[in-house]
């Protein structure tokens, strides 16, 4: 293994560690937000212990924060190994750690409080959007600084993944942020109305889209071929993989806005380009698949491969789901329901919460100087803890989601409805607790990781494994 001096690994093992720490601060909300809706007295009458005001701070820690701190570990990790040099600027580096962090602390004290935009997935306020950009401005310059000096003439597909991720998210913060502040708390919005409303799903479908996907197919292509000890099943493949996924994904936004005040035929393009956008999901899937070809085996006894190989079986699902339920006649039973709700958490702890998890446990050992994380068993422990738990959390959404669905258009001969909304509600109930018992499972896993994770960098060492399981 290559020294600290060769490569910069101190801002990795930080973001690495903290992106386990606030996996379980941003679950641990959220599974308390699903508590409350199966007991609302949970939330002790305290306007900062709100539905409505955890949900935003929910949201935000399990992107920004876990999500956020693992694309920065990984990308800082991968640029470095595959360019074969140093970060371009250690400070810097640096400063995007401390920054973020700061970004992540303000988020958690503000949202709480009601200091909030109301935008979807963007409700920080103007002074902290503003420290936001000031962040990701040095990250660019950190990534694409080390892409510059690298010694390598290839630029590894991985490196496209995260470059288009890191170029996007700044192109979609500052015009959707783009705002007119009346206070050091409070602003409104550049846009009026309905174009409001499009940008905001222009930048919350891509939020999606690069921040959620291509930063994380960004560890696919670095991660599941190390781990492997296989080449990318069709180098090809990833690179029309590439072009066709962030050409594309850039005009499904609209598809949030279906049977609204939005014009017709923008919702019609949205609905179009979801559509398209099967194919190159799918394509990465494949190529991500196929790379395993001949060692298929290992998935028997590598706890980091099933975390990797299942993760892109729930990436195949949720990209398969999310065009079906773009289409206009499906959107109309789906939209507001809570199988939206199951279909964004297929992707999000199927998809991201693994791949993440998968890569962090092949990262932690490598920059903390260890020949392999503490426990097998206990990483295999996890997998199985936290796929139960995607299981009966995603399968309650769906079912609850079809279910109210199905209520809420079912009518009378007379043209009356023919359920009311308390009944709605009150079917759905079962499912919500299934839900949450489903979030407590998940969230018992990143405990059993942290734990891990701990022994592990401490440097304790149980007995070692057999030869045939590798970590």
């Amino acid at each position: 293994m290559e020294t600290e001096n060769t490569y910069n690994y101190k801002v990795v093992r930080q973001f690495a560690v903290m992106t386990v720490i606030w996996g379980i601060v941003g679950m641990t909300v959220g599974v308390l937000i699903a508590a409350q809706l199966v007991w609302p007295a949970l939330n002790f009458d305290t306007p900062w212990l709100t539905f409505s005001r955890l949900r935003p701070l929910h949201t935000n820690a399990v992107i920004f924060a876990f999500g956020g701190s693992a694309l920065f570990a990984t990308s800082y990790y991968v640029v470095q190994r595959t360019c074969q040099t140093r970060l371009f600027s250690d400070g810097l580096a640096a400063f995007t750690f401390w920054g973020w962090t700061l970004v992540i602390l303000l988020a958690a004290i503000t949202l709480p409080l009601g200091i909030t935009t109301s935008k979807e997935y963007a409700e920080l306020e103007w002074p902290i959007d503003i420290l936001i950009t000031i962040v990701w401005v040095a990250y660019a310059i950190v990534f694409f600084g080390t892409i510059a000096k690298r010694k390598v003439k290839h630029i590894y597909v991985a490196n496209w993944f995260y470059g288009a991720f890191i170029l996007t998210i700044a192109v979609l913060h500052l015009v959707n942020s783009a705002e007119l502040p009346v206070s050091l708390t409070k602003s409104y919005s550049f846009y009026p109305g309905a174009i409001d409303a499009m940008v905001q799903w222009w930048y919350g479908h891509n939020a999606v889209g690069f921040f959620l996907t291509a930063g994380f197919l960004g560890m696919m292509y670095y991660f599941i071929p190390k781990q492997a000890e296989r080449p990318v099943y069709s180098y090809r493949l990833s690179v029309v993989h590439f072009w066709a996924l962030i050409s594309t994904y850039m005009w499904a936004g609209p598809h949030h806005l279906h049977y609204t005040a939005l014009p017709d035929w923008a919702q019609s393009l949205g609905m179009v380009f979801s559509l398209i956008l099967l194919a190159p999901s799918w394509g990465g899937m494949i190529n991500g698949m196929m790379t395993l070809s001949g060692a298929w085996h290992k998935l028997r006894t590598d706890p980091i491969l099933k975390f990797l190989i299942v993760s892109l079986s729930f990436y195949g699902m949720s990209t398969f789901e999310g065009p079906m339920m773009a289409i206009k006649t499906v959107n109309a039973l789906s939209h507001y329901t809570d199988w939206t709700i199951g279909h964004v958490h297929s992707g999000a702890l199927g998809w991201v919460g693994l791949v993440s998890i998968g890569s962090i446990y092949y990262v932690i050992p490598k920059v903390f100087n260890r020949e392999r994380m503490y426990s097998i068993k206990l990483m295999d422990t996890h997998f199985w803890v936290a796929t139960i738990g995607i299981v009966l959390y995603i399968v309650s959404m769906w079912i609850s989601g079809v279910m109210q669905g199905l209520m809420w258009r079912a009518v009378n001969d007379d043209g009356t409805l023919t359920y009311s909304f308390v009944e709605s509600l009150k079917a759905m109930y079962p499912y919500y607790t299934v839900r949450m018992l489903g979030g407590l499972l998940y969230l018992s896993g990143m405990f059993i990781m942290a734990y891990n994770v701990f022994k592990t960098i401490s440097g304790s060492q149980p007995a070692p494994a057999p030869a045939t399981q590798t970590a």
